[in-house]
């Protein structure tokens, strides 16, 4: 395991850059590493990932320096372990909406007596291997610890019932912060299709403003995150628009 890359740069007061996965691509995460990023994050939610596939995925990133962090499908305990157990060391758990769950989440990510983690014996544990474990962390009690240090737990806050009860949210430990999902929080008030709706941005806003008062972060606060798509789409289009009127050039007979 390595140390939390993203965790690593706050410390130093500026962002972690991160490009974010919605397929296991490790073409990609080897270029995101020579590009520069910090971290890569895997959105387990509403990507292509297989737990093989997110395992390959942090074996390239951390060979290479990086963390990852995901967004898992659910907030279910076996769920977050098997991405736990590849290596991941940041977990947003999607849909948040009451302190109860909150505290699932927080509790499933961090090993005891933080929380309720499963020890696995996978790469998220080096391997459970007691000549490792012994000799960098001086046991299993002093890996517990270190993970907990280098975990990310954020709630996504992404409904009118999540923001009703962000206070309750709030007040739980090993949370450190939230982060948001405007299309389905717009949805939830009543404004599908309209992520840019008034309503939709000021109670965002409130709900950042109230965590950042509870000393939570934000996940913008951390990271700055481009995703595959994004950078694909913006830069291919400037490419198109650049090249649309280029005339072919003058043809040679032979």
């Amino acid at each position: 395991m390595i140390e939390n890359t993203i965790l690593r740069k706050n410390r130093r007061g500026v962002k972690a850059v991160v490009l974010a996965l919605g397929f296991p691509s490790t073409t990609l995460v080897e270029l995101a590493a020579q590009g520069g990023f910090d971290a890569i994050h895997l959105d387990g939610e509403h990507g292509a990932f297989t737990p093989e596939a997110a395992d390959i995925i942090c074996r390239t990133a951390n060979a290479l320096g990086l963390s990852v962090t995901a967004r898992v499908p659910n907030i279910a305990p076996n769920t977050i372990n098997l991405w736990l157990d590849r290596g991941v060391q940041g977990i947003i758990g999607p849909h948040i909406e009451t302190g109860a769950e909150a505290q699932q989440l927080a509790d499933a990510c961090l090993f005891p007596p933080d929380g309720w983690r499963s020890w696995g014996g996978g790469r998220g544990t080096e391997f459970n291997d007691s000549v490792k474990l012994g000799a960098a962390y001086d046991g299993k009690l002093g890996f517990a610890r270190w993970a907990n240090a280098n975990m990310l737990v954020l709630a996504q806050i992404e409904s009118k019932k999540g923001w009703d009860n962000l206070d309750a949210i709030l007040k739980v430990r090993g949370l450190n912060g939230i982060t948001g999902g405007p299309n389905d929080f717009a949805a939830s008030l009543g404004h599908p299709g309209e992520p840019d709706h008034p309503e939709r941005v000021r109670l965002t806003a409130d709900a950042e403003a109230r965590a950042r008062k509870a000393r939570k972060r934000v996940a913008s606060d951390l990271t700055a995150t481009l995703t595959v798509e994004e950078l694909m789409l913006r830069t291919g289009r400037e490419f198109v628009a650049a090249h649309a009127k280029d005339k072919v050039g003058p043809l040679r007979l032979r």
